[in-house]
């Protein structure tokens, strides 16, 4: 049987998928060279010869999202973004979120260097019956709490007055952290004092800028799980800030089993070390993974090697989709198309081996694809 057919693969067209991380969309057309440079996680080099529509991303887009735009398949840069600039962004936002079957998004809106779509204006661009929730970026808010200015022997309190006053806020289901960025993964897993705290937030008030420290990082993580809520955590695959072997998740090993019993902490991208995170949620019952932006930067065909790695020893229970899509709007389809197709392929695959029954491959794709994302988040409960 062709896997990309059978009853696996029409039960996940038919899914509605939850989104439990991704970005807004732009609000504006894109400047010359932003389009370019939002496909990839890495920059755009003018002059190089080297063009981000040659990426997988790139090609994928003029792939599986050039039809959308009324273009034909593998249609050049030039005509992709004419015909795109044609159609005004709005129209563009439209097509592609309606295309991406997609009713509810939890958006992370601490990161917007461009205009983007807030959570609300998101749900509405994907059509009726959409929602939209909000993840709050801790680092954004320890940021805002130190340029708005604060002794550093005030900072802990001023730190997690406004985290709750931040996720108090009507659609707040999660918080994220960023650590991977600032610090990597290799910390003391163990709690701050409030010594600690106030030594290194007397330096982070001097300095201001990014929270970098590695006392204010563990700070932030405790607090975390003090809230209660959910935690994403980026891991694995990022822009060039990244810093690849410092941000290995089995890393946070001892945090994991110091934390244990508390907080679901949900591990975000994961490439190249999906099959790591798989492990974490294998044996850590509050870990869970998804491999989102992985996917579209991947590409559909190398979506379903991916997805088997995370799930070599990953319960199907703590899979969940995501796109991370940010910026551009054609992230939303490609990774929706990419986690459907690479699914369904390999449950479909071993449903045909007789290694899988029809009924748990299709109950294990309602999981990933949208079940298991409720049950973390508990949506109804929102405020």
């Amino acid at each position: 049987m062709d896997g990309r057919t059978g009853p696996v693969h029409e039960a996940l067209a038919a899914l509605p998928l939850t989104d439990h991380h991704c970005h807004g969309v732009l609000t504006g057309t894109p400047g010359d060279g932003d389009f370019e440079s939002l496909l990839t996680e890495g920059e755009a080099w003018p002059g190089s010869g080297i063009s981000p529509f040659d990426t997988p991303a790139g090609v994928a887009v003029r792939r599986h999202c050039a039809p959308l735009l009324d273009l034909p398949r593998h249609v050049g840069a030039e005509e992709y973004l004419r015909r795109r600039g044609e159609l005004g962004t709005a129209e563009v936002n439209r097509r592609f979120l309606a295309a991406a079957h997609t009713d509810v998004f939890c958006v992370d809106t601490g990161f917007a260097p461009y205009p983007l779509t807030a959570p609300a204006a998101l749900a509405a661009a994907a059509g009726a019956g959409a929602v939209a929730y909000e993840v709050v970026r801790l680092e954004s808010v320890a940021e805002a709490v130190v340029a708005g200015g604060v002794e550093p022997d005030g900072y802990a309190q001023a730190f997690r007055s406004a985290v709750e006053t931040a996720v108090r806020r009507p659609g707040v289901v999660a918080v994220k952290s960023v650590a991977a960025y600032r610090t990597g993964f290799d910390l003391d897993p163990a709690r701050p004092t409030a010594a600690e705290v106030t030594a290194a937030a007397r330096r982070f008030t001097a300095d201001g800028g990014r929270l970098a420290d590695p006392v204010l990082v563990r700070h932030l993580l405790w607090t975390a799980v003090d809230l209660g809520l959910p935690l994403q955590l980026h891991t694995g695959f990022g822009d060039n800030d990244i810093r690849l072997h410092r941000v290995d998740p089995t890393l946070l090993t001892d945090w994991l089993h110091r934390v244990a019993g508390t907080i679901p902490v949900l591990l975000l991208h994961c490439w190249p070390y999906q099959r790591q995170a798989g492990y974490l949620a294998a044996v850590f019952e509050q870990v869970y993974l998804d491999v989102g932006l992985t996917l579209h930067h991947v590409g559909p065909v190398r979506a379903r090697a991916v997805l088997e790695e995370a799930l070599e020893l990953a319960p199907p229970r703590k899979l969940l989709y995501s796109s991370d899509a940010y910026g551009v709007a054609e992230f939303y389809w490609l990774g929706a198309l990419a986690f459907r197709r690479g699914l369904a392929e390999l449950l479909q695959a071993r449903v045909d081996a007789d290694e899988l029954g029809l009924p748990d491959a299709l109950r294990f794709a309602r999981w990933a694809g949208a079940d298991n994302a409720r049950r973390v988040y508990r949506f109804s409960d929102s405020h």
